[in-house]
């Protein structure tokens, strides 16, 4: 399989997971995109019976297409299950760096509020320690984010600042905020650096998720593994 039949792969068999009544929270990237377009699938020829809290826009957009009803954290205050891609994968721990679409924000509301957070991924994103090949996504308030980002620097981070689309226009998350991409290189206490983050002013959420993972679907070329903590 190449790696988007891997992802594919991930995403249907996480799909499989929902089951009737449930509140899902739909993730947000490329894997998350299969596993969407799956459930949409399943609700017009199985008659799924389910609501959908999104977590970007452009998830959003995608379930609407499917055929997905959309609901909000007014009307359900707990999620039954969430699935979301990740960037990297910590292969003992389960930790994860999300972010790498901007949706981090909103990704870790949805997570923290499920019962079960079911991650998706291709064999390319499980690594021994976080930080050895992307960046921890940062989401900053516009305002004042030179200095938000000094004070990243302090805490050992190589920041790219502020992120852009490939077309050079400036990237404007879904909240309005902006993203610093922080290199820290491979991280030896994730949570002690998601301590620090968290208490960084400036800072509205970070793309370190630790100890959030229930699952982790890991398509191979051969099978999809699950990995539970």
């Amino acid at each position: 399989m190449n790696v988007d039949d891997c992802k594919r792969a991930a995403a249907h068999l996480a799909a499989s997971l929902v089951k009737p009544g449930m509140v899902v929270g739909l993730g947000t990237g490329s894997t998350a995109a299969f596993m969407i377009e799956r459930l949409g699938e399943r609700v017009a020829g199985e008659g799924l019976d389910i609501h959908a809290i999104p977590t970007s826009e452009e998830s959003t957009r995608l379930a609407r297409a499917a055929g997905i009803p959309i609901t909000t954290f007014a009307e359900h205050s707990v999620v039954d299950i969430t699935i979301d891609g990740a960037d990297e994968v910590e292969r003992k721990t389960l930790n994860l760096i999300k972010g790498l679409g901007a949706a981090l924000l909103r990704e870790k509301i949805v997570a923290q509020a499920s019962r079960r957070f079911v991650v998706i991924v291709d064999v390319t994103k499980p690594v021994d320690q976080l930080g050895q090949r992307v960046p921890v996504p940062v989401e900053v308030v516009p305002f004042g984010y030179e200095a938000t980002a000094a004070r990243l620097e302090a805490l050992g981070a190589r920041v790219i600042r502020p992120r852009r689309h490939l077309t050079g226009e400036l990237l404007i998350t879904d909240n309005g905020n902006r993203i610093l991409d922080c290199a820290f290189g491979p991280i030896s206490d994730v949570q002690a650096l998601a301590t620090r983050l968290d208490g960084t002013v400036g800072v509205v959420e970070h793309g370190l998720f630790p100890n959030m993972a229930t699952d982790v679907l890991v398509a191979t070329e051969r099978e999809v593994e699950q990995w539970t903590p």
